[in-house]
């Protein structure tokens, strides 16, 4: 016989077939169910032609203006460069330059909700131990609420990237906090109210861990102590303050759910009905009731520390009288205790109700969105026809105002429609100085003036020679605000002397 019939061919094992639980926790099915969520989260992103999302609009339009200076096309505008406050502003403007502002507005909005919904799920999954899919409902709404909708999204961002620090550090390992440490830069670069954030919940956390006993009441006590010397300071140093007129318990995070006008208060009240009955029917059913206390102290001091922090601090702060205000502070702290009150939620048992009752609160919340967001798209859409027509560089000044149960007051509409066509002297941004756009006295593109620019936005301005020729962009209708139209200014008049403006501003006493 041949050498080759002596030969032992060697038969590879066979293979066992893939079982329907081998399938199903494959990389690519592990990871469909937040592919699949991802892309559900985004629909309120493209639902409309653009992203009505209060001061987006004015992003885009600097982020326009930034290719004008480039262009050498605004006088009197430069750029800056800043290490804070500029994350999405350079997104925006970056992808602008090679996709459109269009594009470019929903790439990087897109960015930003993705950032901050898996952000505060990590967040919450680190500290409750297990994926919370039966809260994304309540993620996805805060994803969206007031923070969102006022526009701002630099600060929106960081905090983000800040519960996506705080999860990689939560159980202090060397490489999330490797991962950690390089994204502190980015929430810098975003704003610095992120940065602070992380390094407080982080460092919180961190002495958490290893103090034991009475030692612990040192964190609340120390956290209370430093916010408290922050309202002493700012008040007895001759800033301007601003407090919130609603009571402190108001700020309790429930708030960020009150979007748009009162018909949203509603959904404060049942998400935080919600937190009161899941915590309660949690608590009877444990056994043994301190384990229940003492597995979540740390969430309850986090929670109510923000909270009380919110009450401390001053709603708007002027620290430069010839810059602008560091607006919101309070309202924009209670998006921080939101994120902390889901976390408590996460660390209580999962139960199918939880998922049926909030996912039923949601899909009101976003058919509500979806409607006044449309509200705004329509407004947009008529400044957009009267600004087609003017040519490069006319100059104008916006009084736009926001239905009168509406949380804001002013509206970016006009922004986005003069791109392209009309400058809008009004825009607040340049006047800052808080932002990479800055203005130069005299500047026929951008008022200088702080004060101006609030003036025009109000339609109190009194037109000077100088501001000549000058076109005002308002609402003529009271009945239907999203009529816009345009006029001619003249010398000596208030810029909003006609069209709508609110029952409560302090320069006109009633509607025309």
């Amino acid at each position: 016989m041949s050498a080759l019939s002596n030969t032992k061919l060697e038969v590879p094992p066979s293979q066992p077939p893939l079982t329907a639980a081998a399938t199903l926790s494959s990389p690519w099915h592990r990871g469909l169910p937040y592919v699949l969520l991802s892309l559900l989260l985004l629909i309120p992103c493209f639902w409309h032609a653009h992203i009505e999302a209060g001061d987006l609009g004015s992003h885009v339009y600097n982020a326009w203006l930034a290719q004008l200076i480039h262009q050498g096309k605004a006088p009197g505008l430069y750029l800056v460069w800043q290490w804070d406050n500029v994350f999405f502003d350079l997104l925006l403007y970056n992808l602008g330059k090679f996709l459109g502002f269009t594009a470019a507005e929903k790439i990087a909005v897109s960015f930003c909700v993705l950032v901050f919904f898996w952000g505060l799920f990590s967040l919450m999954k680190a500290a409750s131990g297990r994926a919370p899919w039966f809260f994304t409902p309540c993620i996805a709404m805060l994803t969206y609420g007031y923070i969102f909708h006022m526009g701002f999204l630099n600060y929106y961002l960081s905090l983000g990237l800040g519960a996506l620090g705080v999860s990689l550090v939560w159980s202090p390992r060397k490489k999330g906090l490797i991962a950690a440490a390089l994204l502190m830069p980015f929430m810098l670069f975003a704003h610095p109210m992120g940065l602070l954030w992380f390094i407080g919940i982080a460092g919180y956390r961190f002495l958490w861990l290893r103090f034991s006993g009475w030692w612990k009441l040192l964190l609340p006590a120390g956290a209370l102590l430093v916010f408290y010397a922050a309202r002493v300071y700012v008040a007895r140093h001759g800033f301007e303050l601003e407090w919130r007129e609603k009571p402190f318990w108001t700020l309790n995070g429930a708030d960020e759910l009150h979007v748009f006008g009162e018909r949203y208060v509603w959904f404060a009240i049942t998400i935080g009905l919600f937190f009161l009955l899941a915590s309660a029917i949690a608590f009877f059913q444990q056994s043994s009731r301190l384990k229940f206390w003492t597995d979540r102290r740390l969430l309850l001091e986090l929670y109510f520390i923000s909270f009380l922090g919110s009450a401390l601090l001053p709603e708007n702060l002027h620290l430069d009288p010839t810059g602008g205000w560091v607006g919101a502070l309070a309202t924009r702290l209670t998006l921080s205790t939101a994120m902390l009150g889901l976390c408590w939620l996460a660390s209580l048992p999962q139960r199918s109700w939880h998922l049926g009752l909030t996912a039923v609160c949601a899909i009101v919340f976003f058919v509500f969105l979806y409607q006044d967001t449309a509200f705004l798209a329509r407004m947009e859409a008529s400044a957009r026809r009267i600004t087609q027509t003017l040519p490069f560089g006319t100059r104008t000044v916006a009084t736009i105002f926001a239905p009168s149960d509406y949380r804001t007051i002013y509206l970016h509409i006009p922004d986005r429609a003069c791109i392209g066509h009309c400058f809008l002297i009004s825009n607040y941004e340049p006047a800052t100085r808080q932002f990479r756009v800055r203005v130069q006295q005299g500047s026929p593109v951008a008022s200088a003036s702080v004060d101006d620019t609030e003036d025009m936005q109000s339609g109190t301005y009194d037109v000077q020679d100088e501001d000549l020729p000058l076109k005002q962009i308002y609402q003529c209708d009271a009945k239907d605000l999203t009529q816009i139209c345009i006029r001619d200014l003249s010398s000596d008049e208030k810029n909003g002397r006609l069209g709508y403006h609110p029952v409560d501003n302090p320069f006109f006493s009633q509607n025309p």
